[in-house]
């Protein structure tokens, strides 16, 4: 499931808003789904600026502890 992390930390970073929405859709991750909606419904919908910016907050935090308790292969690789 990481790629999906990796994708949606993508998408929010270069404001692929439409590529994100459809991974909203398709991820099992019912709490990244959620943040997702959360922060594009703001983005649409939201005439408060700070809103905006905590959901897109919250989003990326959920993203980088999702990606953080993940381990890496790439780990393994250098200790060998």
């Amino acid at each position: 499931m990481l790629p999906d992390y990796e994708y949606a930390l993508n998408y929010v970073l270069w404001g692929r808003w439409d590529d994100l929405f459809t991974l909203m859709i398709r991820t099992n991750d019912d709490l990244l789904g959620k943040k997702i909606q959360l922060f594009l419904h703001a983005y649409y919908y939201s005439t408060k600026q700070s809103e905006i910016i905590k959901t897109h907050d919250e989003l990326l935090y959920y993203i980088d502890h999702a990606i953080g308790n993940k381990p890496l292969q790439t780990h393994e690789l250098l200790h060998i």
